[in-house]
């Protein structure tokens, strides 16, 4: 029996154009394993109300857009036998990148032929999913005034970047991972179920989406002529690397601040309190992968911290 597979469609993610996607759906989805329903959203969160209405009555539903689209989409579909699928049309498409999906749509439709699934972990912020990252500080801060620039893409978000680099000021953070108690002043931390934030952009080269845990990473402040060395360093893949980079594994994560501020899930913003709850949610989402995904489960104790001291 062929498979029903139902494809919601962002047309404004990433600034693409996508009224050619129906077509290449048409063109190279396996139509001896796939009966496809094509639908395109059109207001926020209709993407997840469309999913969760789906479920039961579709085997995969596809998100088609970026690592914002992606969430709103799992966020319906985790905890359920639905296998999700995406073709990356994101900004950074941090997820998809990080599971070997092909950037190319032809070659993402592809590669749902080949139904490659594997389950990965997913994670909580304050109850609300998120899948690849989330953050505070000053990526969350990029997060919001980027949601508010009209031009999308790698280059405004670096413009962004660089422009409020400037006037940032790192906050303090009360940490607790797994019962144990940190204090630290951060230009930001970031919650990493998989490594990267997207465009192969690691700020946790060794995380893993299906070790159960999550990567706590604390970005210490830097003097600001080494901004584009820490860039360029998760590039690279080797933040961990660097002086300014802590990163601590745990399944059940506790952070307070002075007062309310701009938080990131999966790089979509919103104000939060002062008071965050993070936690792990091991194989909550069932979902397809490009070829080059291979499976790990790192045995490193939850405890074990990155940056030299262990």
């Amino acid at each position: 029996m062929k498979s029903k597979a139902l494809f919601i469609i962002n047309p404004i993610s990433g600034g693409k154009n996508k009224d050619n996607v129906p077509e290449l759906i048409k063109a190279n989805l396996d139509d001896n394993l796939f009966e496809p329903t094509i639908v395109f959203t059109n207001r926020a969160f209709h993407g997840h109300k469309l999913a969760k209405a789906g479920i039961g009555q579709y085997d995969y539903i596809i998100a088609v857009g970026g690592d914002g689209t992606v969430n709103e989409i799992a966020s319906a579909v985790a905890g359920t036998d639905t296998i999700l699928g995406v073709l990356p049309f994101g900004s950074g498409n941090g997820l998809a990148r990080f599971l070997g999906l092909p950037m190319d749509t032809a070659k993402a439709i592809n590669s749902l032929n080949k139904q490659n699934v594997a389950s990965i972990d997913g994670a909580k912020f304050n109850r609300q999913w998120f899948f690849n990252m989330a953050g505070m500080g000053f990526d969350a801060h990029i997060a919001e005034v980027f949601a508010q620039d009209k031009t999308r893409g790698f280059g405004a978000y670096i413009k962004s970047s660089l422009r409020e680099v400037l006037n940032y000021k790192p906050g303090v953070y009360q940490i607790e991972v797994d019962g144990v108690n940190y204090e630290r002043t951060a230009f930001m931390l970031s919650f990493a179920n998989s490594s990267q934030y997207g465009n192969n952009a690691h700020v946790s080269p060794a995380a893993s989406v299906q070790d159960g845990l999550l990567d706590v990473c604390i970005i210490k402040p830097f003097p600001l002529y080494l901004f584009p060395a820490l860039g360029l360093r998760m590039f690279l893949k080797t933040a961990d690397k660097s002086e300014f980079v802590e990163i601590i594994r745990g399944k059940n994560i506790l952070v307070t601040r002075k007062g309310d501020g701009p938080v990131h899930l999966d790089g979509e913003p919103q104000i939060m309190g002062d008071r965050a709850e993070i936690n792990i949610f091991p194989d909550a989402l069932r979902i397809i992968t490009g070829d080059s995904f291979v499976n790990q489960r790192q045995s490193e104790p939850a405890s074990v911290r990155l940056n030299g001291t262990y």
